[in-house]
């Protein structure tokens, strides 16, 4: 069984490179594409530090299972082609995960965009790693939808 959970989606966006990427660097506008930021509208969310410079956190926390409570941290930027993330989970599982917007430019025009997530897979969650991959995902594809109509919108 896998130790590691990897999954990337990707979606195009007719938009320039550097119009996604300043949009994108900003971890508090995932408020208006992330399905899990906008799974429960009423979570408690704080934040440190300036959104869009590396080290600016976010926690959040909520009720609702299906989102639970964690942290999110800038953890590195390369302007006009990636933005790392650090995930600190601690409901409704302890977890500590890393994610990344990588943009290039689109073969037609516009700019592909690929979220990809990466994660530690222990034992007993390892049994469900194919159940986990397929939805997240889903959320990451359908979360990259929401994106692309935002900002072509």
């Amino acid at each position: 069984m896998a130790k590691e959970m990897i999954i990337e989606q990707s979606v195009v966006i007719d938009k320039p490179r550097q119009e996604v990427y300043d949009y994108l660097k900003h971890a508090m506008n995932q408020n208006e594409f992330s399905v899990w930021n906008m799974t429960d509208p009423d979570q408690k969310i704080t934040s440190e530090g300036t959104d869009g410079t590396v080290g600016f956190v976010y926690t959040w926390d909520s009720q609702n299972k299906n989102v639970g409570a964690g942290a999110q941290e800038i953890k590195n930027l390369v302007e006009g082609e990636r933005i790392d993330y650090e995930l600190r989970f601690e409901r409704p599982m302890k977890n500590v995960s890393q994610s990344s917007f990588i943009l290039t430019d689109a073969a037609d025009g516009g700019t592909e965009v690929t979220w990809d997530f990466r994660g530690p897979m222990k034992f007993p969650m390892s049994l469900f790693s194919g159940f986990f991959a397929k939805t997240l995902g889903k959320q990451l594809a359908q979360s990259l939808q929401n994106l692309k109509d935002k900002l072509e919108g």
